[in-house]
């Protein structure tokens, strides 16, 4: 039997070789788990990267923000009650331009003395798309703005509206 052989390389150095480039996935953050999908996900400006991911059954939902190597913020610290700790609120008024139709949409939560606002906006007036996060030091009131790349957006906040696993709020944050 003819056993194929990478021709000058001795197979102790093809061993090594190969379990490095199986454990390399293991060096960064996982985002997300095999259990769960997402629901937004996109890289900031700055080259962070933001995911709102639930799990597949809908047991729990998590934020997660760093960058591709460190998550910096995970929220909840468990999946015990997620759902309660989050609300989604919208506005839709349609009729395109001429009516200056807009579509705004915002997940948000409390940790501690700051509110994080994540947010996905269409105005039709100049077809303008927003995604980013929102971060309000609730004892300064001072705003961060966050923004993010929306061509690296995946996913919508939309499917809120109609889903029921949030609580529907009434504050819009543009």
């Amino acid at each position: 039997m003819n056993h194929m052989r990478l021709s000058g390389i001795p197979k102790r150095i093809s061993f090594v070789v190969f379990v490095l480039l199986i454990s390399l996935p293991c060096f960064g953050q996982d985002y997300l788990q095999p259990n769960e999908e997402v629901i937004l996900s996109f890289r900031t400006k700055n080259n962070k990267q933001m995911y709102l991911v639930k799990d597949k059954s809908n047991r729990y939902i998590s934020y997660r923000f760093g960058t591709k190597d460190k998550i910096e913020l995970k929220y909840p610290a468990s999946g015990t009650n997620s759902w309660e700790k989050f609300k989604y609120s919208s506005y839709l008024r349609g009729g395109g331009i001429t009516n200056e139709g807009m579509d705004l949409n915002y997940v948000y939560f409390t940790n501690g003395d700051f509110q994080y606002i994540i947010y996905q906006t269409y105005y039709a007036v100049g077809n303008k798309r927003k995604i980013g996060l929102k971060v309000i030091n609730l004892k300064t009131n001072k705003t961060t703005d966050i923004e993010g790349n929306p061509k690296t957006a995946t996913g919508t906040l939309v499917d809120f509206r109609d889903n029921q696993l949030l609580e529907i709020g009434d504050e819009l944050f543009d």
